[in-house]
C-alpha cells in the first residue's frame, strides 16, 4: 500500500534521553569486564565498546504477550540505533512460578520477532559474538553479599513481625509508618539471624530482611522495603542451593548494575520504585561493590490494547480451565498465539512504534494492530480464491459451449496484482463449481448485484454467467444454483468487456478444488476492557471468537507450507496453521488473521 501522506513519527522521549547522555558523555568512562560482574570485575576490563546497554528482563512464569512485544522492540531497537547492546535477562527470582518451558518459549518469541542478543561487543572484533543472555539467579551469590554488606553497614535488619503486623505498621498515604520492634537490633544480631534464614532454620514467612530507610517517607515503597524472604522451594536453575530469595525490587537494580546497563527501561508501574532503585545502587557504590556511574531507570506508559487481557495469571487461567486450547491458541494475545494466528513480526513492530513511547497512558484499539498487519502484508501476500460457505452451481450450457461435460477450461490469475514478477497461478473452470452461499439470493434486497434469477455476474478470472434459477431441498434450503455461461467473455480475452456486469464473485472448481478447514477467529472478548473494575473477565468471553468452516480452496494452495500467508480474495488474510497444517497428508488448515477492513461491531 502506498500513500501520498507521510505517517507522522510517534514520539519517543527515550531517544532524547539517550542522545543527551551520549552528548554529555555520561557513560563514556565505563569499562566492561566481558561478562556481568561487580565493580572490581568491570574495572579490570577494557573501555566498554557498547555506547549504551539496555535489557529485556522477562520473568519466565508464562508466555510473552503483546505488551512484551513493545518492550522487546523498544529495548532492542534503541540498542541497535545507538550502537549498543541489548541483553536478554531471565528475571528468575521467584522459584515457585518459573519453568524451563517458559524460558524456551521466550527465546523462541524473541528470535521470531527478528532480534538477536548474540552480538559483537567490540566493532574492532566483528567475529567475536557474545551471547548476552543472562539469568538473575546466576547473581544470587552477589545479591547475598550485597545484603550482608547492608546489614554490616546498619542499613538492613531482620524483621520478625507477621505479614499482617508489617502491613498495619507500614501506614498509608495519610499515616506515617511505625518502626518495627526489631529495627534497632545490632548488625551482629542481624547477621546471625540472617545466617539462620540462609541455613534454613526458619519456616516460610516467619521473617524477612528489610532495608533500613525511613518509615515516615511519603513514598510507601521507601518505608523499609523487604529485600529477602524465606522460600523453601527448589529453583529451576539453582536447585536446592537457596531457601532465601531476593525480592524483585532488590534484585532488579543489582542485575542492571552487574550487567552495566545504562538505560533501564520499565513501564510506569515501577515509577514509585525508582527512589529505592537509586538508593540501593548509591549505597552499594559507596561500599565499593559497584562502580559508578550507576544505571538509571526510565519509565514509559505500558501498551494497553482493547479487547485483550495481559495478566499472566488470567492468561494461565484461560489455558488451565480450557477456555482456549493453549498458550498458543490463535485467540490469545501471547506472541505464540499471535504468531499462530498469522500476525507478522513486521506488523507487531509497526504497531509498537505507532503506539508511541510516552509517559501518559491510554488504550490502543485492537483495530490498529489489524491495520498494521494489512499494511505490511497486503504488498507481499500471494492471492488465492477460497469458498468458505460452499453452494454448488451448475452451468447448464457447458456441453453446448465446450462440447463435453468433462471439459476443464484453463484459467489464470496473478499471484499478486502488483507484483508481476511473482507470475501467474493456474486453475480450471468446469461445469460444476463452488460459490459462496451469500452470493445467491432468490429474492434480492436492494443493491444486491450478485446472483439471482435473471442477473448476470462475472466469475472472477473466468466468464460472465447468467443465473437461471435454483434448486431446493424438502426444507426449502437452496441446494444448487443454475446458470448459463456467456461464450466469448473469458477474462483476459478481447471479448471480456463485451458484456457489462455490476457483480463479480469468487469461486473454485469442484474438479480441482481442495478441501480445507478454515478457522474464522475473532476477538476473544466482547468488552474493550474485559477485567475493568475487578469484574470477572470470563463473563466477557466472546462466544463467536471461533467458527470453523469446511471450505474449498483453489488448487494452488496444495503447495502452502505452515506459516505461509495469503490474501483469500474478498475474505481477508489467512495463514496456514503452524501446528496442524500439513501438505503431505492434505490436512489443509488455514487461520483467518484479519479481514480486508475493520468490521468489528458492524
Amino acid at each position: 500500500m502506498s500513500s501520498t501522506k507521510e505517517t507522522p513519527v510517534p514520539g519517543n522521549f527515550l531517544r532524547h534521553v539517550i542522545e543527551n547522555d551520549l552528548a554529555q558523555g555520561t557513560y563514556q568512562s565505563r569499562h566492561w569486564g566481558g561478562s556481568p560482574g561487580d565493580g572490581a570485575h568491570h574495572a579490570a576490563g577494557a573501555p566498554d565498546p557498547a555506547r549504551i546497554r539496555t535489557r529485556f528482563p522477562p520473568e519466565p512464569n508464562g508466555y510473552l504477550h503483546i505488551g512484551h512485544a513493545k518492550s522487546i522492540w523498544l529495548n532492542f531497537s534503541l540498542a541497535r540505533e545507538y550502537g549498543g547492546v541489548c541483553h536478554l535477562r531471565f528475571d528468575d527470582t521467584n522459584p515457585e512460578k518459573e519453568d524451563q518451558e517458559y524460558v524456551d518459549s521466550i527465546r523462541e518469541a524473541i528470535r521470531w520477532l527478528g532480534y538477536d542478543h548474540h552480538l559483537a561487543d567490540d566493532p574492532a572484533r566483528p567475529g567475536i559474538r557474545q551471547p548476552h543472555e543472562y539469568f538473575a539467579s546466576d547473581y544470587f551469590d552477589f545479591m547475598h553479599r550485597a545484603a550482608v554488606y547492608l546489614i554490616e553497614a546498619g542499613l538492613a535488619y531482620v524483621d520478625e513481625q507477621t505479614p499482617d503486623e508489617m502491613r498495619i505498621n507500614r501506614g498509608d498515604f495519610n499515616t506515617p509508618g511505625k518502626n518495627s520492634p526489631w529495627r534497632e537490633r545490632s548488625p551482629a544480631q542481624n547477621l546471625a539471624r540472617f545466617a539462620e534464614m540462609r541455613a534454613g532454620q526458619h519456616p516460610d514467612g516467619s521473617m524477612v530482611l528489610r532495608a533500613k530507610i525511613d518509615m515516615a517517607s511519603p513514598n510507601i515503597n521507601m518505608r523499609d522495603p523487604a529485600i529477602y524472604r524465606i522460600r523453601h522451594a527448589a529453583h529451576h536453575n539453582t536447585g536446592d542451593k537457596w531457601c532465601i530469595y531476593p525480592m524483585y525490587t532488590f534484585a532488579h537494580p543489582i542485575e542492571d548494575a552487574l550487567e552495566q546497563i545504562t538505560h533501564s527501561i520499565c513501564t510506569l508501574e515501577f515509577e514509585d520504585q525508582r527512589p529505592f532503585y537509586d538508593w540501593l545502587l548509591a549505597r552499594l557504590t559507596e561500599g565499593g561493590l559497584l562502580k559508578a556511574p550507576p544505571p538509571r531507570q526510565y519509565e514509559f506508559a505500558r501498551l494497553n490494547v482493547s479487547h485483550v487481557i495481559t495478566s499472566k495469571r488470567k492468561l494461565r487461567q484461560l489455558v488451565e480451565e480450557g477456555h482456549v486450547s493453549g498458550w498458543d491458541d490463535p485467540r490469545m494475545p501471547t506472541l505464540a498465539g499471535l504468531r499462530r494466528r498469522g500476525y507478522t513480526p513486521e506488523s507487531l513492530k509497526l504497531f509498537a512504534e505507532r503506539s508511541g513511547v510516552t509517559k501518559s497512558g491510554g488504550w490502543t484499539d485492537y483495530a490498529a494492530l489489524d491495520a498494521a498487519l494489512r499494511e505490511t502484508l497486503d504488498p507481499v501476500a500471494p492471492r488465492a480464491m477460497a469458498v468458505l460457505e460452499p453452494l454448488r452451481l451448475v452451468i447448464e450450457n457447458w456441453e453446448e459451449v465446450f462440447g463435453s461435460a468433462a471439459h476443464q477450461q484453463a484459467c489464470q490469475a496473478p499471484v499478486h496484482p502488483h507484483l508481476p514478477a511473482l507470475g501467474q497461478r493456474s486453475f480450471t473452470l468446469g461445469k460444476e463449481i463452488w460459490i459462496e452461499r451469500s452470493d445467491f439470493e432468490e429474492t434480492p434486497p436492494k443493491g444486491f448485484f450478485r446472483l439471482f434469477p435473471g442477473n448476470k455476474v462475472r466469475l472472477k478470472y473466468g466468464y460472465v454467467i447468467e443465473c437461471t434459477g435454483a434448486e431446493k431441498d424438502a426444507t426449502g434450503q437452496i441446494t444448487c444454483v443454475r446458470a448459463r455461461l456467456l461464450p466469448g467473455t473469458q477474462s483476459g480475452t478481447p471479448g471480456a468487456d463485451s458484456v457489462k456486469v455490476k457483480g463479480v464473485i469468487t469461486w473454485v472448481n469442484t474438479a480441482d478444488a481442495l478441501p480445507a478447514q478454515v478457522r474464522l477467529y475473532d476477538r476473544l472478548f466482547t468488552e474493550e476492557q474485559p477485567d475493568a473494575g475487578g469484574r470477572d473477565f470470563l463473563t466477557a468471553l466472546n462466544p463467536q471468537s471461533l467458527r470453523v468452516a469446511r471450505a474449498w480452496v483453489e488448487p494452488t494452495l496444495a503447495k502452502a507450507q505452515a506459516e505461509d500467508r495469503y490474501q483469500f480474495e474478498r475474505h481477508g488474510f489467512f495463514v496456514a496453521d503452524r501446528r496442524e497444517h500439513t501438505v503431505s497428508g492434505r490436512n489443509l488448515v488455514f487461520n483467518r488473521i484479519t479481514g480486508l477492513r475493520d468490521s468489528w461491531g458492524k
